[in-house]
């Protein structure tokens, strides 16, 4: 048994990712045991506190070579699952390097990037996007390896929801734009394309790197198309730069024009792809108990159906 001493679980990230079921608290009071042997496994030292996202815990090492890395702790699920099949793929190109993984507990050991600076710290929302839009570029155009979850599969169960979520919400205009992210889908959904994408690249999953400026962190892995990646990116910092342009709509196409210009994408088909992407999000916001759709995922949606 390891001699090293435990972490310290943040009380903020027991609080709120224990909150979720019985399984997620026995998994949290599970974590210093656990970090004490991954840290003697892989001859680690702690390096600083813990820090933490919406469902993992990440902790700052050293290597007995004296090279910074971090341990990343998440409790398996469907969203991570392809996570290292992933990151195995891309080695490092464009996103973060994976060191070591083990598959008992899914935990990671990562090279370290600065979590100070992501690329939300860039003021500039143009070279900001270009920088995202140039990464995913390099990102998807790695093929998607074998066993990860399929653009396909989910897009025929988000078709057998929509009709069920539609009868959901109260605003007519809403129901209508949800039948209109339905119809896309159901146009595309036969060339559902092998990509690997990220499928959560946004500026706060994105942070700044000693071998490359900047590298993709914390992608849930699928197979796909790469228009159905576009949307956390058009969604990044919405408040701060697109709202308060002044010009939504205008602020919403100088991304997606500069997106689809960088991927090499087909305007048609990446439009019809966010779309999925907001039908995702309205289905999974009905799930939870919602009846009306979240303004920016309206704005963006009838934007893009506008141009």
């Amino acid at each position: 048994m390891s001699t090293s001493i435990p972490i310290d679980v943040p009380d903020a990230f027991a609080a709120s990712y224990g909150g979720n079921n019985a399984s997620a608290r026995a998994w949290i009071a599970d974590l210093p045991r656990l970090a004490a042997e991954m840290l003697d496994r892989w001859t680690l030292r702690p390096d600083g506190p813990a820090e933490h996202g919406m469902a993992s815990l990440v902790l700052p090492v050293i290597r007995a070579d004296g090279v910074p890395a971090v341990l990343k702790f998440q409790q398996a699920s469907e969203d991570n699952a392809g996570a290292v099949p992933g990151l195995r793929a891309w080695n490092g190109n464009g996103a973060v390097h994976l060191l070591d993984h083990d598959p008992d507990t899914g935990t990671m050991l990562l090279e370290r990037l600065d979590t100070a600076r992501p690329l939300s710290s860039v003021v500039d929302d143009h070279a900001a996007m270009q920088i995202l839009a140039e990464l995913m570029a390099r990102l998807v155009a790695v093929p998607a390896p074998p066993g990860l979850r399929r653009l396909a599969d989910i897009a025929a169960a988000m078709l057998d929801q929509a009709p069920r979520a539609v009868r959901a919400l109260r605003d007519p205009a809403e129901q209508q734009l949800v039948r209109t992210c339905a119809s896309a889908v159901a146009e595309l959904i036969g060339e559902p394309g092998d990509r690997l994408l990220h499928w959560d690249l946004h500026y706060d999953n994105i942070l700044a790197g000693r071998r490359e400026p900047w590298l993709a962190i914390d992608p849930e892995p699928l197979a796909g198309d790469p228009g159905f990646d576009l949307w956390p990116a058009l969604d990044s910092r919405w408040e701060e730069a697109v709202v308060a342009t002044g010009d939504v709509t205008r602020a919403v196409l100088r991304r997606f024009d500069l997106l689809t210009e960088v991927l090499g994408l087909d305007r048609q088909r990446a439009t019809g792809w966010t779309l999925g992407r907001i039908l995702q999000n309205a289905l999974w916001d009905i799930e939870d108990g919602k009846t009306s759709l979240e303004p920016a995922q309206v704005a963006l949606g009838m934007t893009l159906l506008r141009r």
